[in-house]
């Protein structure tokens, strides 16, 4: 099991029926850098991770839900876990640019175990394709697999 200083990039596909909207979310929203693209993909710095986004006709079935904390997370899902002051920061800059475009979070940034073992904020959204991403943060990142 590798610690947390040692952890390496992870790398992650995932479809999408438009570049241009992919691009204007992760580039433009998450600011995201982007690396090398074609007319079929787009290869992304995620927080550090190398994620790609690839063009496909039709997107897979949409995501099922599951009941955590009361609220419908969807399932599959992926996202990236912060500090506390980085989440709140994008938790903020999502916010500002879902509002401005009429649209919402899946779940809107809250604090999960308030005050217990493995405290964090979390809220979820969905790419312009419908792909369901998660976003944590911790103010203390050893409690990411506190029990």
């Amino acid at each position: 099991m590798l610690k947390n200083e040692e952890l390496t990039p992870f790398h992650l596909a995932v479809p999408v029926t438009n570049l241009e909207h992919a691009r204007e979310f992760y580039a433009g929203m998450l600011g995201c850098e982007m690396g090398r693209s074609s007319e079929h993909w787009i290869d992304w710095n995620f927080f550090g991770h190398q994620f790609v986004t690839h063009l496909v006709a039709k997107m897979p079935p949409q995501p099922n839900y599951n009941q955590v904390d009361s609220k419908a997370v969807p399932v599959p899902h992926f996202g990236v876990v912060l500090n506390m002051p980085e989440w709140e920061s994008l938790a903020e800059r999502v916010s500002a640019y879902l509002s401005a475009k009429g649209q919402s979070f899946v779940v809107a940034p809250y604090i999960r175990f308030k005050g217990q073992v493995g405290e964090q904020g979390t809220f979820f959204l969905l790419d312009p394709s419908g792909n369901a991403l998660e976003f944590k943060g911790f103010a203390d990142k050893t409690q990411l697999f506190a029990s």
